[in-house]
């Protein structure tokens, strides 16, 4: 047997030294332990790659970069266009649909096809898409290529098939959208104004039909010239040439007037029956100045003049402001009869729409909300109130409040935890919202069959931290918590504190979260971590704060006279914790010099304060400056609520925490964990260069490194799971090395392409922190290079990093029988080391005897740093950490139910059957994947993941009732391990490019999903589970709901007889291609799109396949019968109308002679 384990360790281990630490498998034959022998564990792995298929869900939060609006005032959706290409579609809560355009291109202008279920979008590559509603999963029907005119405007009249397409040359062409083809009539500038102007009229910036007459258009030039085209006659009707710029153009619903707005901050009203000269000019924001001139304005970028039945018009416009008033906001200007309400906006106007009860622009429109779009908010006020009130707004839209700059995501949460949350919040909520609905609540949304809870947690530079519920693939903001509170206000210039972070002191770096226990921990960027406890009461607390001196450098620690060869643990129960609280009482300050600096970089609240129900800060964690030099930013953390112990680390170390005593447990550097079993060949260290270990909190040292070591550091060792770790550091005469701090580095000689030490960012904005670069030499020392693997080189870098750390049962020794509390730690080299620890179990003597904790070593040794910890039982199940069942310590007191700590899989109280059998231990590090075989130590399955790239971020996750090992690579990659046999199942090259923002927020959670930031303002969630994918067409909304068009006005029977009215005007007759000819080829090119057959792909693959087909055919035939119907009842009517006239006619004329006419 032991041969057969020392082949099978030879052949699942590729690299020499994958199993340091552990000698031959066979070593454990002897040892007390049942556990079985890797030829005893037949796992029946159940999945396979066809449970995988990779696809992107929904996106939530504000469309990045904005720049286009359109509503559908009949199926009341909204769409908005992005610089990036994007187009998001909004129904009501639960309709939100994103589609791309494969260019990239800006939108310039979206157009609905009104109650139709399409979008016309024209972009800035002079391309118009036309894009199909009627499927979940909207797609491009036809594009339609300009090539030597750019796009500058368009027109779609309501229920025609002719868009009018305005362009930088000031030609108008009109394209039919049922074939996407352009028609050969033009209107070409030199046409449209007189022959005697010399000047070129400039692009076309507004098109607009009459609304008295559709054969009539107007055309608006940027230089001030306005010409109404007549589209049958072919030639213009009247032109206005007008001294300043024009903006845009806004009818009145009767067709006798029109508005148009100015660059000069000006509004001319112009009436059809004399064109010589504005009707009504008005500067709106312009005072008369003491000269007796107006003041100059800025420009009003676009004006709409609604009228309403009941009331005043109502003209509405952006800008306009005068010059002189420096520092003012943008402004949306709201004019009702004679009362002017100005509206500050936070953010600059991108673009606002009136919304209107009709969809006919020739009768009375009855505004009664203004969509404005701004650069980062999507606001709608109510018009229907003479306050105008803003509606609260149903999408999370404001996900960027504050920079995102760490993410969380739970798939498989306790099923009470959102309602509480919910009701937390609730009470925190914003007031004077209007108390009508919002109104845009087009489109159908159901709640699926396949819905759990789901919580995303995001941290922001502001240091606030907020719960979404994002079960159902939607997202709605639960509860919001601010860390900030916690601290004193930091004085501008205050002490040495100030310099660490200027602008976001309280920016958090990550979030560990007990859904079970509802314990919260926060890391933030000042090297500080603030333990939160649930509560459904408010409370007056004081907040206990505990400082930690964690530093490598030791010249300033005492000669090694005590305690010299001291084991790096020392044996259980004689650790002795200490308490510490609040600064200027350090721990372990070794020197004079060093209490000089002992401070940490905020100050903790030390009064008690009354705190509201939800998460109560209740223990205040910080490392302490050393030596003039700011803490190191922490990297990992780990806390377990049924051992009640807080893990972090650091470049510098490790520190354990009790956070029911409020006491350290342990402090030290990396090296220390190793004691003699270290696996690196480390340089000698001096005599005086020896830890010290002063009432249980280690401060330990490094010797000094010399250039040629700092030049054969890996490129990347900076970068651990996305985010900056190692320190800087710079060697000078007569004064000792110390940790950089986050403020960046002072060395003078860096090696090739490594990147400086920066200070954490938000994760919105770390694509700054990616080197780009377009060279193959330096894109290969870029974020996307690999590390070395050479891992026990004498030129290896001494320091390291603590990676990740993970609470568990396991078994901290070969010889355990049983398993015990654990902590495993990854270090930066690669390096897994578990530390087994005893907690006490009865309520009384947790909180009065200590934690000890035991000495271990080297278990087993990565390429890499070591990213990601997971427990498997000997039948392959996922083993859940042990946890505590949330109890509220703030509720009153029940003396027949006094409150108990309940712990959940803690060892003494789990069945003896599953005692002894050991467990599987999966270890993923950014190269390669390793199962073990505890306690025997035993390497079973190795596979490496990359050898080109880097895992930036692994878990093990839960997928179709079995587990897999999910990773995500630098180079884009995303692929899945089986476990526990490491076997490749799926390698999807997802992302081609990762930036830093995506490589900070990028988060596996279970049921096969994930999620990252792909915006500064957008989250991004995709699913890797084909069983996912197959009923996703079942939880995403419907766009198009079929709804009968609203029926015209009756326009009276003078109007429709003797009136020139539209229904008369035929643009199939001037626009055909019988009439009008075919344009030029070289105008414009046809692009067929897919977008028919992939919905029917796309509806076909789900289970409802069938039915969605079969409803989208039945909805379009019920349309057409509707339209045939409507046509016919038309014609009956017109029929009844000739027939009563002509009887009329006939009784009057009957009885006279002829000579009588």
């Amino acid at each position: 047997m032991k041969k057969f384990r020392k082949v099978l360790d030879g052949l699942t281990t590729s690299s020499p030294g994958g199993t340091i630490g552990s000698p031959s498998c066979g070593s454990a034959a002897g040892t007390p332990t049942s556990a079985p022998t890797p030829k005893d564990i037949d796992i029946q792995e159940t999945l396979v790659a066809e449970n995988f298929q990779l696809c992107k869900t929904v996106r939530h939060g504000f469309p990045y970069q904005p720049t286009a609006l359109a509503f559908d005032p009949v199926q009341k959706i909204l769409a908005i266009g992005s610089r990036t290409g994007g187009v998001r579609i909004l129904g009501r809560p639960g309709v939100d649909c994103y589609c791309q355009h494969e260019s990239g291109a800006a939108v310039l202008q979206l157009q609905f096809l009104i109650n139709e279920g399409a979008l016309v979008s024209a972009c800035a590559d002079d391309t118009l898409h036309l894009w199909n509603l009627r499927q979940r999963r909207p797609a491009v029907l036809h594009s339609l290529k300009f090539n030597r005119e750019r796009i500058t405007f368009c027109h779609l009249p309501f229920q025609s098939k002719w868009l009018y397409v305005g362009t930088e040359r000031g030609n108008t062409h009109i394209v039919n959208i049922e074939s996407f083809v352009l028609s050969g009539y033009v209107i070409m500038w030199n046409k449209a104004i007189e022959l005697s102007t010399k000047t070129h009229p400039g692009p076309v910036v507004h098109l607009s039909d009459s609304p008295k007459d559709e054969g009539k258009l107007l055309i608006g030039f940027e230089s001030g010239t306005i010409v109404q085209w007549d589209l049958r006659g072919k030639k213009a009707d009247f032109r206005i040439y007008y001294d300043e710029a024009i903006h845009s153009v806004s009818w009145h619903h009767e067709g006798k007037q029109f508005m148009c707005s100015h660059s000069d901050g000006s509004l001319t009203l112009w009436n059809l029956r004399n064109t010589t000269k504005p009707f009504q000019v008005t500067f709106p924001h312009g005072k008369i100045q003491k000269d007796g001139r107006k003041e100059s304005c800025k420009p009003i970028l676009k004006v709409e003049y609604k009228t309403s039945r009941n009331s005043e018009p109502f003209v509405v416009f952006s800008g306009g402001l005068s010059y002189d008033k420096a520092g003012r906001r943008p402004t949306l200007t709201i004019m009702h009869g004679k009362a002017i309400t100005v509206l500050e906006m936070d953010y600059p106007i991108v673009e606002f729409m009136v919304l209107c009860d009709t969809p006919y622009n020739n009768e009375v429109q009855e505004p009664y909300a203004v969509v404005v779009l701004l650069e980062k908010d999507l606001i709608v006020v109510d018009l229907t109130q003479s306050n105008f009130p803003v509606f609260e707004n149903p999408y999370p839209m404001d996900v960027h409040e504050s920079p995102v700059t760490c993410t969380a995501y739970f798939a498989d949460c306790p099923p009470d935890i959102i309602p509480i949350l919910y009701s937390i919040g609730a009470k925190h909520k914003k007031t004077g919202y209007s108390q009508k609905e919002w109104p845009i609540s087009g489109g159908t949304w159901t709640l699926g069959s396949h819905t759990y809870p789901e919580i995303i947690i995001t941290g922001h530079a502001d240091g606030s931290i907020k719960f979404w519920d994002a079960s159902a693939i939607t997202l709605q903001m639960l509860y919001k918590l601010k860390t900030s509170k916690v601290f004193e206000k930091p004085k501008p210039g205050e002490g040495r504190a100030a310099d660490l972070v200027e602008e976001d002191p309280f920016a958090v770096q990550m979030v560990s979260w007990c859904p079970q226990s509802r314990i919260f921990c926060v890391v933030g960027i000042s090297a500080h971590i603030i333990l939160y406890r649930f509560s459904k009461y408010d409370a007056n607390t004081q907040i206990v704060s505990l400082d930690v001196r964690l530093q490598c450098e030791s010249d300033d620690v005492i000669t090694p006279s005590e305690n010299e060869n001291n084991p790096c643990f020392p044996e259980p129960g004689s650790h002795s914790p200490q308490p510490h609280h609040q600064y200027p009482a350090s721990p372990s300050s070794g020197t004079p010099e060093g209490n000089k600096d002992s401070i940490p970089c905020l100050k903790v609240k030390d009064r008690v304060v009354r705190v509201p129900p939800g998460y109560q800060a209740e223990l205040v964690i910080q490392l302490l400056w050393v030596d003039g030099e700011p803490p190191q930013q922490i990297t990992t953390l780990d806390i377990n609520s049924a051992y009640g112990l807080l893990a972090f680390g650091n470049c510098s170390g490790l520190v354990v925490v009790d956070y029911l005593q409020k006491t350290i447990l342990l402090c030290m550097s990396t090296l220390d964990l190793y004691g003699a079993a270290d696996p690196y060949q480390r340089l000698t260290r001096s005599p005086r260069r020896n830890r010290q270990s002063t009432s249980g909190l280690t401060e330990l040292s490094d010797n000094q490194q010399s250039i040629d070591m700092e030049r054969s550091k890996s490129p990347t060792s900076d970068h651990v799971n996305g985010h900056c770790t190692s320190p800087t550091s710079q060697p000078s005469a007569g004064k000792p090395r110390v940790p950089m701090g986050p403020e960046g580095p002072r060395l003078t000689r860096r090696g090739p392409g490594r990147p400086p030490f920066r200070k954490a960012q938000s994760a919105a904005c770390m694509e700054i922190s990616l080197p780009v670069s377009h060279t193959e030499e330096s894109r290969e020392n870029s974020f996307s290079r690999s590390r070395s693997s050479s891992v026990s080189s004498i030129d290896r870098d001494t320091k390291e990093a603590i990676t990740t750390l993970q609470f568990g049962e396991s078994y901290g020794r070969k010889t355990d029988a049983l398993p015990t509390p654990c902590l495993w730690v990854g270090t930066s080299l690669g390096v897994v080391v578990v530390i087994p620890m005893s907690v006490p179990t009865e309520q009384e003597e947790r909180m009065e005897e200590p934690v000890t904790i035991g000495p271990s070593g080297v278990v087993l040794l990565l390429k890499g740093s070591v990213l990601r910890f997971g427990f498997l039982d000997c039948m392959g199940v996922l083993i859940q950490s042990p946890h505590e069942v949330w109890r509220d310590l703030n509720a009153p007191e029940d003396p027949d139910r006094p409150r108990r700590r309940k712990l959940i899989n803690f060892s003494p109280s789990s069945s003896q059957d599953t005692c002894g059998e050991g467990h599987l231990a999966v270890v993923c590090s950014e190269r390669q994947a390793k199962v073990l075989l505890m306690p025997s130590q035993s390497c079973l399955f190795v596979h490496n993941i990359t050898e080109s790239s880097f895992v930036l971020r692994a878990d093990v996750v839960s997928v179709c009732n079995s587990v897999c090992l999910a990773c995500f690579c630098a180079n884009g990659h995303i692929m899945t391990l089986s476990l526990p046999s490491l076997r490749p199942l799926v390698n999807v090259n997802y992302l081609p490019l990762t930036d830093m923002r995506i490589a900070r927020t990028f988060c596996f959670t279970n049921g096969g999903q994930a999620l990252y930031l792909s915006s500064p303002t957008e989250i991004q969630r995709i699913t890797y589970s084909q069983e996912m994918c197959d009923n996703l067409q079942e939880m995403l909304g419907e766009l198009f709901t079929p709804i009968e068009t609203p029926e015209a006005q009756n326009r009276g029977f003078l109007k429709g007889f003797f009136g020139g009215n539209a229904h008369t005007f035929d643009r199939e007759e001037l626009f055909g291609e019988a009439a009008a000819g075919k344009a030029s080829r070289s105008l414009a090119q046809h692009i067929p799109g897919q977008g028919g057959v992939e919905g029917m792909k796309v509806a076909a693959s789900g289970v409802v396949g069938d039915l969605a087909r079969a409803r989208v055919a039945l909805d379009e035939r019920g349309q057409r019968l509707g339209e045939l119907e409507d046509r016919t009842a038309l014609m009956m009517t017109s029929a009844e109308t000739f027939s009563k006239h002509a009887h009329e006619l006939m009784l009057k004329c009957k009885d006279k002679k002829w000579y009588q006419f």
